[in-house]
């Protein structure tokens, strides 16, 4: 096996088994993408094994730690059984058919992204390791998936581009290939994914508890729903007693689809509107109509991709949030989120405050909001926490 020894005094992450080592902390060795190496400090001291990327800035992936054989197929095949095991909860009760089976380094399988649809399953492999052994990964989550009858792969992932590998459209790994678009269930409604051209996978699975959170609060409600996606906020609303909802989205095709989500709950063209527009110039019209509304969704794509964006994506957080609080009636409701890692919560918490101070409102956060439990993270991988939100009232 080949060997790759780390500079000196650069093995203190690698010790308390933070998966990722960068090339700034290796002093010499190299193997092919996706081949384990031995991981050795400066003084030859074993510190455990690791997949090599030798075109990302992350060169090694950390799969086990300390001095102890490494059988690939085994690993593979165990980790995701007990990432499945892990979930099993999710498949009883019938709440809901839509899961995330597998999150990445949290998981212990970096860059191994599965979710799991009414019986399809559809990955994103991010890494070197993921991708040299995708077809083990998919044979052992076929497997281990109840009633599973397919495995994809959704290529077009960005970060893909950063570690040499093929960027495409979708493949399948594993089983049949799954419909155009397959309807999942989460509580009382229903939602058509469309796993080949939808965000991430598909469906925002991170975003379950919060759905469930509006839609507590949303009963004799006028909802604004920004960035709405295929418009799951909405719909939860829509379905727990909103008196009106509007969905707000920049593209077409997902208002599309949110369409075909508020026709499954036979409400699409009750007192639901769709609207394309930037979310920005949508909530300054508003303003300037003296629209208001008693409870606003806030759940913008990501604005910070690295820590150098952060402070840029903090202007932008209080910019929508400070429209979107003059928008609201005495006593209504915001829902705001980030899903920038980078973005702190105590930044955020900031952010949130100033801007309920600019728009001259008493605002009281009464909710905490995350990702679902099914998005664990490691506590020696923080950077697998990434979405933060709260909600508040205006009193």
């Amino acid at each position: 096996m080949k060997k790759i020894t780390l500079k000196p005094k650069r093995d203190y992450s690698v010790r308390r088994h933070h998966p990722w080592i960068f090339s700034g902390a290796v002093l010499d060795g190299e193997a092919e993408s996706g081949e384990t190496v031995e991981v050795r400090s400066s003084d030859g001291e074993c510190l455990g094994y690791g997949s090599y990327s030798p075109s990302s800035q992350i060169r090694v992936r950390m799969l086990v730690f300390g001095h102890r054989p490494v059988e690939i197929a085994s690993l593979v095949r165990d980790r995701v059984f007990a990432a499945v095991a892990r979930r099993s909860d999710f498949f009883v009760g019938g709440y809901t058919d839509a899961v995330r089976l597998i999150n990445a380094e949290s998981d212990l399988l970096p860059g191994v992204v599965v979710d799991f649809y009414a019986g399809w399953a559809v990955c994103q492999m991010t890494s070197a390791f993921a991708d040299r052994y995708k077809d083990l990964i998919a044979d052992a989550v076929m497997t281990a998936a109840p009633g599973c009858m397919g495995v994809s792969e959704r290529l077009d992932v960005d970060v893909r581009a950063k570690e040499g590998l093929m960027v495409g459209s979708f493949a399948v790994l594993k089983g049949e290939e799954p419909p155009e678009l397959i309807e999942i269930k989460e509580g009382d409604c229903k939602f058509l994914v469309d796993v080949r051209k939808g965000h991430k996978t598909g469906f925002y699975l991170d975003q379950r508890e919060a759905r469930a959170a509006v839609g507590a609060l949303a009963t004799n409600c006028e909802v604004l729903n920004c960035f709405s996606y295929t418009g799951g906020f909405g719909v939860f609303a829509r379905a727990n007693g909103a008196e009106k909802v509007t969905q707000v989205d920049i593209s077409g095709d997902a208002l599309a689809l949110a369409k075909k989500n508020a026709e499954l709950l036979g409400l699409c063209h009750i007192n639901t509107d769709f609207v394309e527009a930037d979310v920005f110039k949508f909530l300054r019209s508003c303003r300037d109509e003296n629209r208001t509304f008693d409870l606003i969704v806030l759940d913008p794509p990501k604005f910070a991709e690295s820590k150098s964006q952060v402070m840029k994506a903090a202007r932008g957080y209080k910019d929508i949030n400070l429209l979107a609080m003059k928008l609201l009636k005495p006593g209504g409701k915001l829902f705001t989120f980030s899903c920038s890692g980078a973005m702190t919560d105590d930044l955020f918490r900031k952010v949130v405050d100033s801007a309920a101070s600019d728009a001259g409102i008493d605002f009281r956060i009464t909710h905490w909001l995350s990702q679902g439990p099914d998005h664990p993270v490691s506590a020696a991988y923080p950077e697998g926490y990434y979405l933060k939100g709260l909600a508040g009232i205006v009193c």
